[in-house]
């Protein structure tokens, strides 16, 4: 498998290419290519964003004509389920807390291959933080560089993560988790990736804004199952 994903990260037009090597991967365990959203306790909004992966699927099957799933899957960290999905996503706006078995769990998840994408819906950055800290003491949240894979993965972002909603004001931010050499979490913050996603009805931004939010979520999405 090492040997395939290498000739095809080396394939200049190597889109066509990825999602056959993605179907390969998803008929192993025959789960649908879609993520997990976590379902966090502590009183926070851990359900919104409710059209968000619908767009970013709707797209990813459209740019590459494959079969995903429609929308996400969500369960709790302790769901038996949960580990099933190799891509996990976190969200909201309000608290979150984890219990002491789903730290436990979201480690060895993370450890052992797994991927979190979080994005701070405004509101969550504090509790967020807090928690990853008892799943990992040992590591920091860095800043990723403009250079990092996650950013040119299939579109280019060479200003790293896109700005969509003004929030705290200034620029967004994308942090990272690096476990031996491996990034397991991308945290992007004061820009709400998940909101720039949303039906037009829901959130109104404008069509470039709203595409560079859809693009960033596919480049996420791609980096996560093939790294």
């Amino acid at each position: 498998m090492t040997v395939l994903v290498n000739t095809i990260c080396h394939i200049r037009n190597w889109n066509k290419y990825l999602f056959l090597l993605l179907i390969i991967m998803g008929t192993s365990n025959a789960q649908p290519i879609v993520p997990v959203r976590i379902h966090y306790g502590g009183g926070g909004d851990w359900y919104g964003n409710k059209t968000t992966w619908i767009n970013i699927l709707n797209k990813v099957e459209r740019e590459f004509s494959i079969e995903v799933g429609i929308k996400e899957d969500a369960y709790k960290i302790g769901d038996p389920e949960f580990n099933l999905y190799p891509f996990a996503y976190i969200a909201g706006h309000g608290n979150i807390r984890f219990t002491n078995e789903e730290v436990k769990i979201l480690r060895e998840y993370l450890s052992n291959g797994g991927f979190l994408f979080a994005d701070d819906d405004y509101g969550m950055d504090a509790s967020f933080r807090r928690e990853m800290k008892k799943v990992f003491p040992e590591l920091k949240f860095v800043e990723l560089p403009f250079s990092h894979p996650i950013y040119h993965y299939y579109y280019h972002f060479n200003q790293g993560v896109p700005k969509i909603h003004e929030h705290a004001g200034g620029p967004s931010h994308g942090y990272g988790l690096i476990l031996n050499d491996r990034l397991v979490c991308f945290y992007s913050f004061n820009t709400d990736i998940s909101d720039g996603c949303e039906n037009v009805e829901i959130h109104n931004d404008p069509e470039p804004i709203r595409m560079q939010a859809l693009k960033m979520a596919v480049n996420i999405f791609l980096y996560a199952l093939l790294n």
